[in-house]
């Protein structure tokens, strides 16, 4: 980690990025309610703490340094985050909680976000921020409070609840189907397989899982979220292989379809996950409950 003389603050970035736009020290000190040599200083302690040059003048005219331009993105970068962390932190009274909750992205929007309304009333002191953004590490470091995420239930320093498990199925749009039923499952090739991203041995499984085999198994566009698959298939662009539980509005509106009755169970679930050492955090522990609630399931225990 860089010593603290090693760290530039905030107000020499300020000065550096408010002298980018303007290309003038004067101009940048007017914005910022500075002196013109307060200004210049800063940047000066800037290109020192940096080694590198970051303006130049040229006829007279300031100009920045391929330094300078590789250093604006990253300062607008940092003051961008300082100003959002800044906002955020305000936004909410002395009494509020925030609660980080990661999610996958399509189960997230399709199960998660139906099941968190009324959160607000009986919780109002605890304000929700859910976020898409998933690394195996995030509940360790402090980055999120709880984990939604499909898999196997065990992650080293967590508590993991099992939520639910599921079984895919094939689905495209009503006019994807042929004028005769398919007699076979590797019909389904000429419809064209959308690929999951995060699970592209789907097909290959559901087939081996029917005793069938196609070299097509593995070809088709591939998508990097289920929802992205949902959309394809809608749109008729071919068949997507699908947790039901992700579909069942779709298939209830008739806007998909199932053109091969055959569901495999995954050999993976749904599950919660937070800290060993959060499991008593009141907030973390009302939203536990919660969730339990919605799903059901009093007798579920950690594993």
């Amino acid at each position: 980690m860089l010593n603290k003389r090693h760290l530039p603050s905030i107000t020499a970035l300020q000065c550096f990025e408010a002298v980018t736009r303007h290309l003038s020290f004067t101009r940048a000190a007017e914005e910022l309610n500075l002196t013109q040599s307060a200004v210049s200083k800063q940047v000066a302690q800037l290109e020192e703490l940096l080694q590198h040059l970051l303006f130049r003048r040229v006829r007279r005219r300031l100009q920045m340094t391929p330094a300078g331009d590789l250093y604006l993105v990253e300062v607008r970068k940092i003051l961008t985050q300082v100003e959002m962390s800044t906002h955020y932190l305000r936004s909410y009274g002395g009494e509020t909680e925030v609660l980080r909750v990661s999610t996958p992205s399509t189960f997230g929007a399709r199960w998660l976000v139906p099941r968190l309304k009324g959160w607000r009333l009986r919780h109002p002191s605890i304000h929700l921020d859910l976020c898409n953004e998933q690394e195996a590490d995030d509940l360790l470091q402090g980055r999120s409070d709880l984990a939604f995420y499909f898999g196997q239930g065990s992650r080293p320093g967590t508590e993991c609840l099992k939520l639910f498990g599921e079984e895919l199925v094939p689905v495209c749009a009503p006019g994807s189907l042929p004028d005769q039923p398919f007699t076979d499952p590797t019909q389904l090739t000429d419809l064209v397989l959308l690929q999951n991203a995060s699970r592209p041995q789907a097909w290959h499984d559901w087939f081996d899982s029917q005793g069938y085999h196609t070299e097509h198994s593995y070809h088709g566009p591939r998508f990097e979220t289920f929802y992205m698959c949902i959309r394809a298939a809608q749109v008729g662009c071919g068949v997507a292989l699908l947790p039901r539980f992700l579909v069942e509005e779709e298939l209830a509106d008739g806007k998909l379809v199932i053109p091969w009755q055959h569901a495999m169970p995954s050999s993976d679930a749904y599950y919660l996950a937070y800290p060993e050492h959060a499991a008593e955090v009141p907030k973390v522990r009302d939203f536990v409950k919660w969730m339990l609630e919605q799903i059901d399931s009093p007798d579920l225990t950690p594993i």
